[in-house]
């Protein structure tokens, strides 16, 4: 039934695209100065021509470092077939130096169908890798080393970073160590004698742009043409879906979705999302399943919480947000009450209660995690002179208080002021 109605078979086609990261990278490898064509080129050169390269791929989590890798490496083992092998470490796995280098071990014997010792020590696999390297030279086949969470192979010693680089000075190795991390400053995390032997090339993956975000999703939802779909549905169905991607209101989820977290994985499962929430009979995507989309992705603790909190405290909350774009050296519930009696008497409010009704509620948004003490010092110290923070960011201030069904006019007046 599903295959004869053709939204089944467009939700079957849009859901494979998202989940094949070929494709939706493909978007970002038609430039020749993108992170994909420098990366192949760098693996390739070492194929080709025989030497030995070391890079750094760094950025945040769902920037698709290793999806990109994982292109490369499909697209490069199918042009040079026998010629390369790849290794495969992981720093959450293989940080203890004697542990990567037999999983090195393994690999290699795996690989080249040879026989692995799982008593050998580690000095044994040190030398079982460096006449590997030599033997793969001399045939020329390329070892690609793919060292995942780098960072934490820095930790201790470094034995192994040490062991590879230096092997790779000779003259008969050929090799590439490739690794991938999280922190931006993974090269300075190396001791000097490592770092002497790396080649300092880093590629930097960072979020797209808000306007490579329109295009990506235009990229991965407009139906192919060529597909067994008809014409006519596919056309309509293009149709729709460019007019949404100019309607107002999809650039304002976009932006919802951008602020929090804007990284090509966290678009991937809110695109998901949206499309599970197509309606099948109208057989289209509407700005509705987008917007129905963003709640089930994004966790918002925080905008969850402020749904319970009284007005008073809310009041609170909004008067820290304007003490902190004050900039004040000192945030405690004395600086906080000053803050909200000018409030009361600039605009005559209703809602001014006690300080020890107050002191209640201040000490209910520690209670909630909302806000909280700057340090861990002066616990023999009233609450009301210790300084604290606000937890919770403008963004989510601001849109609580648009949830909240008995939020006073007056605290989104004055939240419009700070943004």
């Amino acid at each position: 039934m599903g295959r004869d109605n053709p939204a089944e078979q467009a939700k079957i086609i849009l859901r494979s695209r998202i989940s094949s990261p070929s494709f939706v990278f493909s978007f970002f490898s038609n430039s020749p100065d993108s992170n994909y064509s420098k990366l192949k080129y760098i693996i390739s050169s070492s194929v080709t021509e025989a030497c030995n390269n070391s890079v750094l791929l760094l950025g945040p989590r769902g920037c698709g470092k290793v999806a990109v890798l994982e292109i490369v490496l499909e697209e490069l083992l199918k042009e040079h077939p026998d010629m390369i092998s790849v290794i495969r470490l992981n720093g959450l796995l293989h940080c203890d130096n004697n542990c990567a280098l037999k999983e090195i071990a393994r690999q290699l014997c795996l690989e080249h169908q040879l026989q692995f010792s799982k008593m050998a020590s580690y000095d044994d696999n040190s030398q079982f890798l460096l006449s590997m390297l030599r033997e793969c030279g001399l045939a020329h086949k390329t070892i690609v080393f793919v060292l995942d969470e780098f960072d934490l192979f820095t930790q201790g010693k470094q034995r192994l970073l040490y062991s590879l680089l230096d092997a790779m000075q000779s003259i008969t190795s050929q090799a590439v160590v490739v690794g991938v991390s999280c922190r931006l400053d993974a090269d300075q995390l190396l001791e000097k004698r490592v770092r002497s032997r790396f080649s300092h090339r880093k590629l930097l993956f960072l979020p797209p742009s808000r306007e490579d975000v329109q295009r990506l999703v235009e990229h991965i939802l407009l139906l192919p043409t060529d597909s067994s779909l008809p014409n006519d549905y596919t056309a309509a169905f293009n149709a729709k879906l460019l007019k949404i991607l100019t309607d107002e209101k999809f650039k304002g989820i976009i932006d919802t979705l951008c602020y929090s977290d804007s990284t090509v994985g966290h678009l991937l499962r809110f695109l998901f999302s949206a499309i599970c929430h197509m309606d099948i009979k109208s057989g289209f995507l509407s700005v509705d399943n987008f917007r129905s989309a963003l709640p089930s992705i994004q966790r918002q603790p925080k905008m969850e919480g402020l749904k319970d909190c009284s007005v008073l405290e809310l009041y609170i909350l909004v008067c820290m947000r304007r003490l902190e774009v004050k900039e004040l050296e000192l945030c405690n519930f004395n600086s906080i009450m000053k803050e909200y009696k000018s409030i009361h008497d600039a605009f005559q409010t209703s809602d001014y209660y006690a300080r020890n009704v107050c002191l209640r509620a201040f000490e209910h948004l520690l209670e909630r995690a909302l806000i909280s003490f700057e340090d861990n010092k002066g616990h023999g110290q009233s609450a009301e002179f210790r300084p604290v923070k606000l937890l919770i960011s403008w963004h989510e201030l601001h849109q609580g208080l648009k949830s909240h069904r008995s939020c006073p006019a007056i605290l989104h007046k004055l939240m419009d002021r700070e943004g």
